[in-house]
C-alpha cells in the first residue's frame, strides 16, 4: 500500500464511520516504533506506522485510523480529544476503534539473540535482580535491605 492508497481509505473511512471530510494529510511513517500512528495537532495530518499494516493486515490498519480520525475530528470540533477525555472514549466505542494497538512481534524492545544478561544477589537478603547492562557493586546496594551485591551470573541469551 502506498501513501496515495491510504489517503484515499483515511478519507473512505472518515466519510463511512464519521459522516465527516477528512480535509489533511495522511502518510507512513516509517520512523514510528511505539506506536501504530500519531495525529498532529499543528499540521492536522495523520502519521501511520506501516510496519503495522505489513505485519498485521488491513483490519489493524483500519482500527489504527479510526483511532487517530478520533483524535483529529475531536480536536477540530474543540472538544476533548485526549486518551483522558470522555469524548474520545465515547466516540472510540461509537465508531469501534481500538483504544490500544496490538503489539508488534517484531518489537526491538524485546532481549537480542546475542544480548548478555548479569544476574545480582544481595549477600543479605538473597533479592536476585537481573540487568541488561553491568553495574559497579561498590555503588549500588539492595533496594529492599541495602545489603552488599554481588554477580551471580552473566549469561547469553
Amino acid at each position: 500500500m502506498e501513501n496515495q492508497q491510504l489517503q484515499k481509505l483515511v478519507e473512505e473511512i472518515s466519510l463511512k464511520d464519521f459522516a465527516r471530510i477528512f480535509r489533511h494529510q495522511a502518510f507512513f511513517n516509517s520512523r514510528l516504533r511505539t506506536t501504530g500512528g500519531r495525529y498532529l495537532l499543528r499540521s492536522h495530518d495523520i502519521e501511520i506506522n506501516k510496519k503495522y499494516y505489513d505485519e498485521r493486515g488491513i483490519e489493524e490498519l483500519i482500527g489504527i485510523i479510526k483511532h487517530e480520525l478520533c483524535h483529529y475530528h475531536l480536536h477540530l470540533e474543540g472538544r476533548g480529544y485526549q486518551h483522558k477525555d470522555a469524548d474520545f472514549k465515547k466516540l472510540l466505542k461509537q465508531v469501534g476503534a481500538p483504544r490500544f494497538c496490538t503489539p508488534l512481534s517484531t518489537d526491538k524492545n524485546k532481549i537480542k539473540q546475542d544480548q548478555k544478561i548479569y544476574q545480582y544477589a544481595c549477600k543479605l537478603c538473597s533479592q536476585l535482580y537481573s540487568r541488561k547492562r553491568r553495574i559497579n557493586t561498590t555503588r549500588y546496594v539492595c533496594g529492599t535491605c541495602k545489603g552488599k551485591l554481588f554477580l551471580v551470573d552473566s549469561k547469553e541469551v
